[in-house]
């Protein structure tokens, strides 16, 4: 799947991360990942931190997240950047989705 032109949602088999969040990696190389994550309403995202810069796009719902400390609440359309192993973490609110870019890739969310 890495380097992959094409990737269709339809082909993308979701993981079932447990605690009501599913995660579909999409489109990625070396540089640059996509990743869609549907959290049901009180999902938690743990605080965590990592070596990849990240954004974050609301594509639905609404969640508390905390970053490096901060906590604000987020909807759609809202973004987030959490930088190189800045500590973040969610609380979904309202039933949703997540976007996450990452630069470099999360090798730790694939099998090459």
């Amino acid at each position: 799947m890495k380097n992959d032109r094409w990737v269709y949602y339809k082909d993308v088999k979701p993981q079932d991360m447990g605690g009501g969040v599913t995660r579909r990696v999409l489109a990625y190389s070396d540089d640059l990942m996509v990743v869609e994550n549907t959290f049901e309403k009180g999902a938690v995202g743990s605080l965590h931190h990592h070596p990849h810069t990240q954004i974050t796009y609301v594509a639905s719902g609404a969640f508390e997240f905390e970053i490096d400390g901060v906590k604000n609440v987020v909807r759609k359309g809202d973004t987030m950047l959490k930088t190189n192993d800045v500590i973040h973490g969610c609380v979904c609110l309202e039933a949703g989705v997540l976007l996450d870019i990452f630069n470099p890739y999360r090798k730790d969310f694939v099998e090459d």
